[in-house]
């Protein structure tokens, strides 16, 4: 009888957590501050000035977003452990070839602890022909938190966000994505690296070095 009792009492306090737990997620669901929060996590950052840093390219050069004033950037987050950016990156190549007379540059942001040198001797059984540069965690977090890799985002001429993607995704959506970047801000240089630091959040997130 008592067991029965101890028993009864454990289930309604499992249910009470439940419903409770429950009603939170609505309620937080609901809340516009929440919302706002859970974009930024994920990394939305369509339409805003996309955040300067400066990096360390393989042999040792500093490369920044800002040196690619006027031009169309896709910003490439990925690691050599990576499937699908192993899938992407010949299609990289092939992009950069084709879009780069028309004033595009790829840039690669290697996400992972391996050496400059296995980074490069990997890039080099890729055919790479854009330039890699060492990831640091603040650079990713600049870019809303990168939560998996690959992840890309395209930049138009202005320097503002056209579009961003996570995952593995079709070639013609990085190609028409491409398109778009270098359709927008035509005639207008990419913010210089004092605008860029200025920016609103979160891209005043600061020129990350």
């Amino acid at each position: 009888m008592r067991n029965a009792i101890v028993l009864t009492i454990v289930a309604i306090v499992v249910a009470a957590m439940i419903y409770t737990g429950a009603r939170n997620s609505r309620a937080s669901a609901a809340d516009p501050r929440v919302q706002a929060q859970d974009a930024a996590l994920q990394g939305d950052l369509k339409g805003k000035t996309a955040p300067n840093f400066e990096l360390a390219t393989l042999d040792g050069k500093k490369m920044s977003l800002a040196e690619l004033k006027g031009k169309a950037v896709l910003l490439n987050f990925w690691a050599t452990w990576c499937g699908p950016c192993k899938i992407e990156m010949p299609w990289f190549v092939d992009l950069q070839k084709q879009y780069g007379p028309q004033g595009l540059t790829i840039v690669g942001i290697a996400m992972d602890d391996s050496s400059n040198e296995d980074i490069a001797k990997f890039a080099k059984e890729m055919g790479v022909n854009y330039p890699i540069l060492k990831g640091k965690e603040a650079v990713g977090e600049a870019y809303g938190g990168v939560l998996g890799l690959p992840t890309t985002f395209y930049i138009g001429r202005d320097g503002k966000i056209v579009d961003q993607s996570a995952g593995l995704v079709g070639r013609k959506e990085i190609e028409d994505n491409i398109k778009a970047a270098l359709a927008q801000g035509v005639g207008t240089p990419m913010a210089t690296a004092e605008n860029l630091s200025a920016a609103p959040t979160p891209e005043k997130k600061a020129e990350v070095k």
